[in-house]
């Protein structure tokens, strides 16, 4: 066995040495090869642990052609991703998700519409395996930017895109929950509650989330007044200005469903600074049960709930299954020189259900 001093870093060759088989056998079992017996496999292995060995991630890559790590693009600026707890939970999940799986997480944040060159550069260059993308608007270059790459994708929402010649919207892999049902759910509630004129805060209507809420609005209250619905942004001071709109306009309304909390908690300050009491003269209920905002709210925030975090790690694994061929449904992904493969994982929609608090 070749002598190893104190403090040297342990090599291949030594762990090859140690295993009793060829430098390249080892190579093959450390950077996740195939084709060695199994008991060389765990000769080899034992010897990792022995010496303590941490194999090269740059040779790994040359054998497995991977580079063990994932993007994670979420298409908002930083203001919204540090004050919005849905995006630190979808990105809990997913970091859970990979790093059971031994893959680096790494983040990529869209500030402005400049920094789209700037991803398209770095995932072009090979620096991930694959890449989970959420909170993208239907104008968002995004998808057609992993297409044009080749680059295995998972989508955070229901697509909102036209997809390209020969690119058929069927053939996008995404995880979202079921936002039509839930704000169904939200309103029959209401309505059983007693109350006759619900308004509705909308989020930002580019987005799917948004539009798929509002429809579900619609469907229990086909003819419903449309000053009834102002649109908002998703946060705080978006649902506080289309609560404000709602009583000018209508200032007899008796319960409101905001399309998720953030918006709700704003809408509970103005119906508080307009001396309407919440629930007895208006109801209040949200979308989204992120507990941080929903059960710190006053009074608490009767909501849909959507598993988030459930849903960030439907995502890693829907990827992790397609990089990996053993998933079920289809993903965009490489297919040798230019060309485009349908790769395994399938549209995946998550169940709702509503949390009863004190608002309604």
């Amino acid at each position: 066995m070749p002598e190893q001093r104190a403090g040297d870093r342990p090599t291949l060759e030594a762990v090859a040495a140690r295993a009793g088989v060829s430098r390249a056998t080892a190579s093959r079992v450390v950077n996740g090869g195939d084709g060695v017996r199994a008991h060389l496999v765990a000769r080899v292995r034992e010897a990792v642990r022995d010496l303590g060995y941490v194999p090269n991630p740059a040779a790994r890559t040359l054998v497995t052609r991977r580079t063990g790590a994932v993007a994670v693009i979420i298409a908002e600026p930083e203001v919204r991703i540090f004050s919005d707890p849905f995006f630190s939970r979808q990105v809990r999940g997913i970091a859970k998700e990979l790093t059971a799986h031994d893959t680096q997480l790494v983040l990529l944040l869209v500030e402005d519409r400049g920094d789209y060159d700037r991803i398209e550069r770095y995932l072009a260059g090979g620096h991930v395996d694959g890449a989970l993308a959420f909170s993208l608007h239907t104008d968002d270059p995004l998808p057609a930017i992993t297409r044009r790459i080749g680059l295995p994708t998972v989508y955070g929402g229901r697509p909102g895109w036209t997809a390209g010649p020969g690119e058929p919207g069927s053939a996008v892999a995404y995880v979202d929950a079921d936002n039509r049902g839930g704000a169904r759910e939200a309103v029959r509630y209401l309505l059983a509650r007693g109350r006759e004129r619900i308004a509705h805060i909308a989020g930002p209507l580019d987005q799917t989330s948004a539009a798929d809420r509002l429809s579900g609005y619609r469907d229990e209250l086909p003819s419903a007044d449309p000053a009834l619905v102002a649109e908002g942004d998703f946060t705080v001071e978006g649902g506080a200005r289309a609560m404000a709109e709602l009583l000018d306009r209508r200032p007899g309304i008796d319960a409101v469903f905001a399309a998720n909390d953030l918006m709700a908690t704003g809408a509970l300050r103005v119906l508080r600074e307009r001396g309407r009491t919440v629930p007895a003269d208006v109801a209040v209920v949200g979308f989204d049960d992120a507990e941080a905002v929903a059960g710190s709210a006053d009074p608490p925030l009767t909501t849909v709930r959507q598993d988030i975090e459930g849903m960030g790690r439907m995502m890693a694994r829907l990827l992790l299954d397609a990089l990996a061929g053993t998933g079920t449904g289809t993903a965009t992904g490489p297919a040798g020189a230019g060309g485009d493969a349908r790769a395994a994982a399938a549209p995946v929609i998550t169940a709702t259900s509503l949390v009863r608090r004190a608002s309604a």
